[in-house]
């Protein structure tokens, strides 16, 4: 298991959001396309993550699943839907 997702678990572990839940959150605030720094803000102030949890979360969310895992997974599908799933 990589870097990468050792965070998106840990931060569902804190949090209780997975991390699609969480790409599903930040597409309703358009935030997709918003810059990192914002996406950062937004999840350490409303869902109390720490900076790192919340810097990785916001690759995904700015970047997408495909970008992300080709470049931090080496090129494994990120598992988005939850710690007790495989992808």
């Amino acid at each position: 298991m990589s870097g990468f997702q050792t965070y998106l678990d840990n931060a569902e572990a804190q949090t209780g959001v997975t991390p699609r839940q969480f790409l599903e959150l930040a597409r309703e605030r358009d935030l997709t396309t918003a810059k990192v720094g914002e996406v950062v803000a937004w999840l350490k102030a409303d869902h109390g993550l720490g900076h790192g949890h919340a810097a990785n979360l916001a690759q995904l969310i700015t970047k997408g699943p495909d970008a992300v895992a080709a470049r931090y997974n080496n090129g494994e599908p990120l598992r988005l839907d939850g710690r007790g799933t495989d992808a």
